[in-house]
């Protein structure tokens, strides 16, 4: 266990680890508290309507309909990452598959699977997703299904190009010199293979779906009311800013906090998981600068 934490320690940089476990831990928190909360998210006090920050049962104020801004806020990023996890999750699962069939069977599969990831990519992620919900209306599956199309494609051109590589590499040969059949290799090494790249493509894909959500909720296109989520809330804060300037601020705050650890989580897992890539970041400009000059040939170095 020690020797795995040094080697986690040593691939990442403090900053990088140390954010992942605060997220960890905020993470853990949001899930289990809503199980020990006495305040429901949902309850409305008009007469309590606006009440400011450090106010006795609500640490964090109440919104126009008098409901625990606190409350509303755990429930709604626990939503949102539910669901845009299951979105992020489903565009993973169909874009690596798409990229390890196209880019090994090649000919026909190739042609017709990578054309239609150039089609998806062809629309802006955002209006795709609005046609998609006024096709189909505002609901959780339809904002999963939203993510899933929308982010399938980084997925298959991320497995098509590594794969592509992979099926030179002398183990997959000798897995096809030795009988091993088609679904057998790519079960094996090649999803062994891009295994590393989906899953920090995975944390990098679940903070745009964050963003797209919370636009959808916004826009009142995404999850929908009373439930609530950081678009929602931001939406509601936005037209009240004036009586409550916090209501807008703390769920902004909090997208903004979430978007930018989820970036970090990706850069931590590709750091761990590509110690080579590491090495080569972190190489520091004295010793780049050094080896440079030792490259150059006797009587040209740089002149002071």
């Amino acid at each position: 266990m020690r020797n795995a934490f040094r080697t986690v320690w040593n691939r990442s940089s403090p900053g990088l680890f140390i954010t992942t476990c605060v997220m960890l831990v905020v993470l853990l928190f949001i899930f289990i508290y809503p199980l020990f909360s006495v305040v429901n998210p949902l309850t409305q006090d008009v007469a309590n309507a606006f009440a400011p920050i450090g106010t006795p049962g609500h640490p964090l104020g109440t919104d126009n309909l008098g409901r625990d801004t606190f409350a509303r806020l755990i429930v709604g990023l626990r939503t949102e990452i539910i669901v845009c996890a299951s979105g992020t999750l489903l565009a993973a699962l169909i874009g690596t598959l798409i990229g390890i069939l196209a880019a090994y069977f090649r000919g026909f599969a190739d042609l017709l699977l990578m054309r239609v990831v150039d089609v998806v990519l062809a629309f802006p992620n955002l209006v795709f997703a609005m046609l998609i919900v006024s096709l189909y209306g505002a609901s959780d599956l339809t904002v999963v299904a939203v993510c899933a199309i929308a982010f399938f494609p980084s997925f298959a051109r991320l497995t098509y190009g590594e794969v592509l590589s992979l099926r030179q590499a002398l183990y997959v040969e000798s897995a096809e010199l030795f009988g091993g059949t088609r679904w057998q290799i790519i079960r094996g090494p090649l999803l062994r293979g891009v295994g590393p790249l989906v899953l920090a493509q995975g944390f990098l894909t679940l903070a745009f779906a964050v963003g797209l959500e919370s636009g959808l909720s916004f826009l009142g296109l995404g999850i929908t009311p009373p439930r609530p989520s950081l678009g929602l809330m931001i939406a509601t804060g936005q037209q009240y800013f004036m009586q409550s300037p916090w209501q807008l601020l703390i769920p902004s705050i909090v997208l903004v906090a979430l978007l930018v650890s989820l970036g970090y989580v990706a850069d931590w897992v590709r750091d761990l998981l590509d110690p080579r890539g590491v090495t080569r970041r972190r190489r520091p400009a004295r010793t780049i600068a050094a080896q440079r000059r030792n490259s150059l040939p006797s009587g040209q170095g740089v002149n002071a």
